[in-house]
């Protein structure tokens, strides 16, 4: 039988899947099939490490949802019920790593952060801060505001999470700096 698997989505680079279950004899054939297509996969390779689980590592080119098919050696085989693997790419940002650009104390402006996928993505803050006044729109990746506190010169630095319907994700750090008009000049 076919329990479970790990991770249930990869992308298309060579990913090891660990299969849970159970009556695993040594060295038994794993195939992916596209339900879409009807074509089958052998797996690049199939470690056996007990009678419950298996790794079995492939690299598929096709973005899709796959079946999976364990044969023992003696003939015995399981075919899951429903697809459990997806195959997907992650999302990869567009914009550049480091300054979105500068902001003047009390100013509004927008800053646009984009990635893409092969799916619908959503963009969150994992770590640092926003200058005062400043959100992020968790749809469109853009940071809107208006800054509402400085009195000196800062660099907000902060960490953006792009997620796709998938589940994967990608980080990228970015800074927003906030500038002061020079006094007494």
């Amino acid at each position: 039988t076919i329990g479970s698997i790990s991770p249930s989505t990869i992308t298309n680079a060579q990913t090891a899947v660990t299969i849970t279950g159970t009556n695993f004899v040594t060295c038994p054939q794993v195939e992916a099939l596209n339900p879409s297509t009807g074509i089958w996969y052998v797996a690049d390779s199939v470690s056996f490490s007990s009678a419950t689980s298996i790794v079995a590592t492939f690299t598929l080119s096709v973005d899709a949802t796959y079946k999976l098919r364990v044969e023992n050696p003696d003939g015995l085989a399981v075919l899951s019920s429903s697809n459990i693997l997806t195959v997907s790419d992650a999302p990869t940002f567009s914009t550049a790593v480091g300054s979105l650009g500068e902001l003047p104390a009390g100013g509004s402006t927008a800053f646009a952060i984009a990635a893409t996928s092969d799916s619908t993505i959503t963009y969150s803050k994992v770590s640092g801060s926003f200058p005062s006044g400043y959100s992020l729109n968790t749809s469109s990746g853009a940071i809107t505001g208006t800054e509402n506190a400085a009195t000196s010169e800062t660099v907000f630095n902060f960490t953006i999470r792009a997620t796709d319907a998938e589940s994967q994700t990608v980080d990228r750090a970015f800074s927003i700096k906030v500038t002061v008009g020079m006094n007494n000049t």
